[in-house]
């Protein structure tokens, strides 16, 4: 790789030659400030306080955008480059609302976190041209809120070139720009997938989450209401964030404690029914592969992922698994076998998910997700509204001690847990498919050919005699490959694992913030090291589920299972794209 020397406010360092000045900065240990910048997406060098003067320039440079070059002079900290960003940032602050206090990113908003970095105390330009635009409120996940957002459109590339959708789109001129869908519609109204990855790198308060904190707090005070809640498996490596905690701790006994302290009845794991999901799906993968089904059969999990095919690629909706997601059979067990174990009136039972996902939030609202004739899942929490509900309580999550979650639904397996990282629905199916036809013990339960965040991964499995060829896609943009390759012919795969989200669960959408490509490998790095210190790692062997199966349920693929874990999928109308 070649080299070149340059000077950072007359420190020498010695980078790649494709650098920027803002890779170099890092090098010496000054962080240049930026906005519109993020380190996983495609570089704008739009909102211009990322300025430095490069000796012998003419003009100031914005340097997350230019490259350096050999003997290159960079000054970061000179008055015209102090006053240069600081009234780039001001003249973006009089065309913002100054109400803080009442917007979900306060104290947590890169714009307010520059004002106080570069001084700004007060707008010195007051409101030159304050809009004054609608939310919209038309989804059941996301809220998009124009007045606060600064165009930075980092939403529009992750919408289009990671997520493949292309729900919105810079539309106008001048002051009149704003970030739109096609022909200024609602989100509701086009194909956008309340994935919510647009949320996650919004810098301000102008993409959010649906908040369903209030009727979750009105549930917990409710004394009619028998409130239950389950956590998703990428909670456990994630929480920690919210509170200061470094990515990639496991802090699983904390958040049992936690919610026990906001006052939930009882405590269960998602990982539960994603030990039944394996159960029920694997034995829908052998049927499918013994009796001519349809191939390859696709995972069902992700919200996100099941709205993007129903828009997309309807023609290919017989290729999902009929399972309903995790959350969904919780809600659905909760509500009929919980209900009977415990003399409960289903009515009465208020299910609650703690989900890394925004799109979990649509899901539980779909029509057809109500298998005792009530909701099968009523409240649908992100991570970050987790966070917002103890810190409203006061709760000191560093602190607390570790607990047990609640039987029977808190018995898991290290196959359950993994569910939260791209590869793991297939890793945990496999574990389970394998030992169900070969009757023999796995030699190895490590299956990492279908474990990362990279693009496609591919594995074949050789099942007594039987291969079957698997792939693992995550992010709807390698989603969209995988279905390309299925159109064309060319997808010679059995059974394919997709995740909406890049890396799969634990870069969810409702996920804290920061959420970038590095402290993703963090948190999967952490579910792996999770399941590997569980005692069992097969959801075949969950005891929990067999005695679920042997009182209630009879067998996998059964009527009672058919009837409570198996749903049916919508086509729905293709939008057209949103374009600048």
């Amino acid at each position: 790789m070649e080299m070149v020397k340059v000077t950072v406010d007359g420190q020498n360092v010695e980078v790649p030659k494709d650098s920027t000045i803002l890779d170099a900065a890092k090098k010496v240990g000054i962080n240049i400030p930026t906005l519109c910048y993020h380190e996983d997406l495609n570089v704008k060098a739009m909102c211009r306080l990322c300025v430095v003067e490069v000796v012998g320039a003419r003009t100031l440079q914005a340097a997350c955008s230019q490259p350096v070059s050999a003997g290159m002079k960079i000054i970061t900290n000179s008055p015209a480059v102090r006053q240069a960003r600081k009234m780039n940032l001001e003249l973006l602050l009089s065309n913002h609302p100054d109400d803080c206090l009442n917007c979900v990113r306060n104290q947590r908003c890169e714009l307010q976190s520059l004002a106080d970095q570069l001084g700004i105390g007060e707008q010195r330009f007051g409101s030159l041209t304050k809009p004054n635009y609608p939310k919209d409120e038309s989804t059941a996940a996301l809220v998009r809120d124009p007045d606060k957002c600064i165009l930075c459109r980092r939403c529009v590339e992750v919408c289009h070139e990671v997520q493949s959708v292309g729900a919105i789109a810079p539309a106008n001129r001048g002051i009149n720009t704003q970030i739109l869908p096609a022909g200024g519609v609602d989100l509701g109204d086009v194909s956008c997938v309340q994935c919510g990855q647009c949320a996650l790198v919004c810098p301000v308060g102008a993409i959010y989450e649906q908040d369903h904190t209030e009727r979750v707090w009105s549930a917990l005070a409710d004394p009619e209401k028998h409130v239950v809640v389950q956590t998703a498996p990428a909670i456990r490596v994630s929480i920690g964030e919210e509170f200061g905690l470094e990515p990639g701790q496991v802090t699983t006994g904390k958040l049992v404690a936690a919610l026990r302290r906001l006052g939930f009845d009882r405590v269960f794991d998602t990982d539960f029914t994603a030990d039944l999901t394996i159960i029920e799906e694997g034995h829908e993968l052998l049927e499918r592969l013994s009796s001519g089904g349809t191939l390859p059969m696709i995972t069902s999990c992700s919200p996100g992922w099941i709205k993007y095919i129903e828009h997309f690629y309807p023609e290919y909706l017989a290729h999902l698994s009929t399972c309903k997601s995790p959350q969904q059979m919780f809600g659905a067990v909760a509500k009929t076998y919980y209900a009977e174990k415990t003399g409960l009136d289903p009515k009465d039972i208020y299910v609650v998910s703690i989900m890394p996902c925004t799109a979990k939030k649509f899901e539980c609202g779909r029509p057809e997700m109500d298998a005792a004739g009530y909701p099968d899942v009523d409240a649908a929490l992100t991570t970050r509204e987790l966070g917002k509900m103890l810190r409203q309580a006061g709760i000191d999550f560093k602190a607390l001690p570790e607990e047990e979650y609640d039987d029977p639904f808190g018995i898991t397996t290290g196959a359950g847990v993994i569910f939260g990282a791209s590869g793991g629905v297939m890793e945990a199916a496999l574990r389970t498919v394998y030992e169900v036809v070969t009757k023999e013990t796995l030699p190895s339960l490590d299956f990492t050919a279908v474990r990362g965040i990279e693009g496609i991964k591919e594995a074949e499995v050789d099942l007594k005699g039987t291969k079957v060829k698997v792939a693992v896609a995550n992010g709807l943009g390698n989603a969209k490959k995988m279905m390309d390759l299925i159109k064309e012919g060319k997808a010679d795969y059995q059974f394919i694992e997709i995740m909406c989200c890049p890396g799969g669960c634990i870069g969810g959408g409702g996920q804290p913030i920061p959420t970038t490509n590095a402290i993703r490998q963090k948190r999967i790095d952490a579910i792996y090291q999770a399941d590997a210190g569980l005692p069992l790692r097969k959801s075949h062997e969950n005891p929990a589920v067999k005695t679920l199966y042997e009182e209630f349920l009879g067998q996998p693929l059964g009527e009672k299972s058919h009837h409570l874990l198996h749903t049916h999928y919508t086509k729905r109308e293709k939008y057209p794209e949103a374009t600048a």
